[in-house]
């Protein structure tokens, strides 16, 4: 199992950090470990053992139960088993400081072939834990296996264990550790770009063999390529987003008021007298409601998200969200910066524009 964990080690000095660094896989059932992980931005850390490793999400809100709730599930690096015991402090400076507490953990069992699940980006499963029961899936969104920080959904299947979200939110409710009762701290749900990234790269590692300084350098290189990436878009964000020229209507269609922020980003001035156009962040996420946006192909891959219908194409510097199923449509451009946010981040509040956009547009 060295190489499937060599981007395990390679981001860790164990000669700072008490985190483990192996184990047996199990001889019977297969386990499951949910870790409530409070780095810079708090998160759940969803894992799933199979083939002597613990296949790992990074889940910014934690589950739901809750069948209509997609939650992001950022897949992140392979964990060794022991790690599926692991509570304590991750010192500062090493990868993914802060404390971390086993919120939930127990056996779960695979709906069909696992490993190929796994593979086609669809893992249908049943859990056994103390706070996780029933049945659920992990779905990969858009995008290509063994892609940096492939976008999953978390979504609890409709069962006996599954319960609305307005009533009963299962990590409000229950948010000791099952192994300690300790608790952590309230802080800021992180988005899921902070949640797969979790704190910092480390500052030293360990001598590593080839493989793991391969991956180590993979590792160092990534959030370097990410922010050289992210101040060449701030470079041109300026440009960008006073570059969106008002869009002509159709006759009849009045103006929508858009938000002043998505998710935790604030809107920004965009050309004056474009008023159906908006922009969010640095680099900006650009929301333009009228605009058509890359016509999907015959028999395109669609996506619901909270009962909205979106086409997704993959661009150089960012992905396109087009709006379907609508006279007038919306189209949404997520710079690479943003790696993994997405729709799914900014659902409520692009579903609270979209209604009003749709209905209001339409005239």
């Amino acid at each position: 199992m060295k190489s499937a964990l060599a981007p395990y080690y390679g981001k860790r000095d164990f000669k700072v950090t008490s985190e483990p660094q192996g184990g047996k896989a199990s001889t019977g059932a297969l386990s499951f470990v949910v870790q409530k992980h409070a780095a810079s931005r708090l998160h759940y850390d969803f894992r799933l053992e199979l083939d002597g490793t613990l296949k790992s999400w990074a889940v910014p809100k934690g589950p739901s139960l809750d069948p209509g709730d997609k939650r992001m599930a950022v897949h992140v690096e392979d964990h060794p088993i022991d790690y599926g015991g692991f509570e304590g402090t991750i010192p500062k400076g090493q990868y993914g400081a802060g404390e971390v507490i086993v919120w939930d953990n127990g056996t779960w069992e695979p709906v069909g072939d696992a490993r190929a699940g796994y593979r086609a980006g669809k893992l249908k499963f049943r859990l056994d834990g103390k706070k996780l029961h029933g049945g659920w899936t992990l779905v990969r969104m858009h995008g290509r296996e063994g892609e940096r920080q492939e976008p999953w959904l978390l979504i609890k299947e409709k069962d006996d264990a599954a319960r609305p979200s307005a009533e009963y939110s299962v990590v409000d409710a229950e948010p000791k550790s099952v192994l300690s009762d300790r608790t952590i701290a309230d802080k800021p749900s992180a988005t899921p770009k902070q949640a797969a990234s979790d704190d910092s790269t480390p500052k030293s590692r360990t001598k590593a063999t080839p493989a793991t300084k391969t991956a180590a350098k993979k590792a160092s290189a990534a959030p370097s390529a990410a922010k050289a990436a992210a101040k060449t878009s701030a470079r041109a964000s300026t440009t960008t987003a006073s570059a969106l020229a008002p869009i002509a209507m159709p006759a009849g269609a009045t103006k929508a008021k858009l938000p002043a922020t998505l998710g935790d980003l604030t809107r920004r001035p965009v050309t004056a007298g474009a008023e159906q156009n908006a922009a969010y962040g640095d680099p900006p996420v650009t929301v333009a409601c009228g605009s058509t946006g890359p016509a999907p192909p015959p028999d395109p891959q669609l996506f619901a998200i909270n009962g909205i219908c979106w086409y997704a194409e993959d661009g150089k510097d960012a992905r396109t969200w087009v709006l379907q199923g609508r006279e007038v449509p919306l189209v949404v451009r997520v710079p690479t910066a943003y790696t993994g946010q997405d729709l799914v981040d900014l659902s409520t509040p692009i579903r609270d524009a979209v209604a009003e956009v749709a209905q209001v547009c339409r005239g």
